[in-house]
């Protein structure tokens, strides 16, 4: 699998491969010269060799700019239009720098000693600095030939075909259990590999959650794709499993998922479905039901969630939050509010430290609703891999 990757502004990330191109963690394909018309007019476009976005605010002709690298020629687009005098020769732009490369990874200051770019042709690795252009070449002994190489949140990683490798930018030093599978960490690919270990792609994963919730013991249930992983209260042991499996009636992808008296109720496009928590959970009889019917709300739901000891559903709809309480019948969705902070959520849950809320790969944490709800500065940013699961990279 040749592929090229770059990680766009609020940190998006788009792979490519071969004539394709994929936005995001998931999602279907569609022809990269759609995006990038003028890379076909100029060349038939087969492949990528290499790309990178560049962040340099003190040179203005290359910041913000997404570099493609085709044979021997260097095409640069800035908010998606090809600049005026390219594609040119790699050597004009990027001199000392060889044609035909294999990946491209820009490195700042001071994860790189200079603000630089790290260029891969086969064995060889080039360190160009920005500033004086020089160009020192450094030999990477523990890393593989990379077919790409990309900056996400602070690390550095190389591919080499469908594995991957996070590495130190100045050393190329590899630590930790490496390589691993990209489609089980950056795609959603499911049953593509049984060899797999799922609690540790599931404790890892940079792809946002669906749902989360914990239930009145405080054990953790989240949801990603077709999988879920349990954390108990009192433990850090993680179970991870199939929603297929544990919830059969699902089969796969859930909305929200919010728990209430030992049960979960999980939302699935328009539909309710209730389990009785335990080993196994037992689907209640009489559901699915409509969300207009058991929550009195209609439309997609983005999260809910209940805190201990209430009765009152929180259930949130883009910038949006409403009150259901779960005493009434029939219950009806109420007290709509604006949440000041999220424009969109993909998760949340109430234990007994408050609310947390997960937007991506972070969440934040907020000592109420009423805070939540209100706040007006974004509290500090957690990792979710590391910090609610313990992912130690």
């Amino acid at each position: 699998m040749e592929e090229n990757v770059y990680c766009s502004k609020c940190c998006v990330l788009d792979f490519l491969s071969g004539h394709y191109l994929f936005k995001g963690f998931h999602g279907t394909a569609e022809l990269s010269n759609n995006s990038f018309a003028e890379l076909d007019d100029h060349h038939h476009l087969d492949h990528i060799d290499a790309v990178f976005i560049m962040h340099y605010e003190d040179e203005p002709t290359h910041h913000d700019r997404i570099f493609f690298f085709l044979d021997n020629k260097v095409f640069s687009y800035y908010k998606h239009k090809l600049e005026i005098g390219y594609p040119k020769d790699i050597s004009e732009v990027f001199p000392g720098i060889p044609e035909h490369l294999n990946a491209a990874v820009e490195c700042p200051k001071p994860d790189c000693d200079e603000d630089s770019v790290i260029f891969f042709k086969g064995d060889d690795i080039y360190h160009y600095n920005v500033r004086s252009k020089a160009v020192v070449e450094k030999e990477f002994k523990s890393m593989p030939n990379c077919t790409s190489a990309f900056r996400f949140m602070g690390h550095y990683y190389c591919f080499h075909g469908h594995l991957f490798s996070k590495f130190d930018p100045k050393t190329g030093d590899v630590h930790g259990k490496y390589p691993k599978e990209a489609r089980d960490f950056f795609m959603r690919c499911s049953k593509f590999s049984e060899q797999s270990d799922p609690v540790e792609r599931e404790r890892c994963s940079r792809v946002h959650l669906d749902a989360i919730t914990s239930d009145d013991a405080g054990n953790i249930y989240a949801f990603r794709g077709h999988h879920f992983i349990r954390k108990d209260e009192g433990n850090d042991t993680l179970q991870a499993d199939t929603i297929e499996n544990a919830f059969k009636e699902l089969h796969s992808e859930v909305d929200a998922v919010f728990s209430y008296e030992n049960h979960l109720h999980m939302i699935k496009d328009d539909q309710v479905f209730v389990y009785k928590v335990g080993e196994p959970h037992t689907h209640l009889e009489g559901y699915p039901k409509s969300v207009k019917e058991e929550l009195g709300i209609e439309g997609h739901i983005d999260a809910a969630f209940v805190c201990q000891d209430h009765h009152i559903a929180h259930i949130i709809k883009g910038d949006k939050i409403y009150d259901v309480e779960l005493k009434a019948s029939p219950r009806v969705a109420s007290n709509e509010r604006p949440i000041a902070l999220f424009k969109k959520i993909d998760a949340a849950m109430c234990g007994h430290d408050g609310v947390r809320v997960i937007v991506g790969n972070h969440f934040y944490h907020f000592a109420s609703t009423m805070l939540f709800i209100a706040g007006r500065a974004l509290p500090v940013q957690h990792k979710v891999s590391l910090e609610l699961f313990g992912c130690d990279h």
